[in-house]
């Protein structure tokens, strides 16, 4: 059932690229097109991420969460503006998510279809923290019972094109939900023990955010909960 979930998410967003690209297509020629802030780079299509993201959300049981609209230079701004436009709790309740790669992986491990030894990640931590990669690497060193060398674990941050391909976002866009690829997701600890347990995180778009509860976000996104961050 959740394959047939995720595989629904990935045909669903490859159609709003497809459409959106078919729009572009049909602009006359001198006509300057509509620049977006995410992959489906067409206005309407836009406006489509949060629409199909809410479908996803709402389809795997997840009720509380809202979409929020910022500016275009809202990456300018200290943190406690960012918190006030948003209505977060606190500026600790402001998280990112993040791709890394296993740089080090065995020469086996080339895709994301073993969670607990995938070649990518994607972590989601607070804008306030500051991650910790080594934690995450002896959490999978763990969890694989130590019969994979330390060695072949060596989490780093995925390049810009990596990450696009691999999630269908952009900097600063990246969002758990309705990724091109079903990456698996490590939730840092410190977020769970937020109160209250309400978080922002990217939405598909570079000005689209996304508030969520914690406990429904785990409930469908099933991520690692790693203690993986200090401050």
């Amino acid at each position: 059932m959740e394959a047939a979930l995720a595989e629904l998410e990935r045909v669903q967003l490859q159609i709003l690229r497809r459409i959106s690209k078919l729009e572009l297509s049909h602009l006359p020629q001198n006509a300057e097109p509509i620049l977006s802030s995410s992959p489906l780079t067409n206005g309407d299509a836009s406006s489509d991420v949060e629409a199909c993201l809410s479908n996803i959300l709402r389809s795997n049981g997840v009720n509380d969460f809202i979409f929020k609209r910022v500016a275009s230079d809202y990456y300018d701004w200290p943190l406690e503006s960012r918190r006030d436009v948003l209505g977060a709790a606190s500026v600790h309740h402001l998280c990112k998510s993040i791709v890394l790669v296993n740089t080090q992986a065995l020469s086996n491990v080339i895709d994301c279809s073993d969670r607990n030894n995938s070649k990518y990640y994607v972590v989601v931590v607070q804008y306030t923290a500051r991650f910790n990669a080594e934690t995450v690497k002896n959490f999978l060193y763990t969890l694989n019972n130590g019969k994979i060398s330390k060695k072949k674990f060596n989490l780093r941050l995925a390049p810009e094109e990596t990450s696009i391909k691999l999630t269908g976002y952009e900097h600063n866009a990246v969002t758990c939900i309705g990724m091109q690829t079903d990456i698996p997701v490590i939730l840092d600890e410190a977020i769970v023990k937020l109160d209250p347990n309400f978080f922002w995180l990217g939405g598909g778009e570079v000005d689209l955010k996304l508030g969520i509860r914690t406990s429904e976000f785990i409930n469908f996104v099933k991520p690692f909960i790693v203690s993986c961050s200090g401050t």
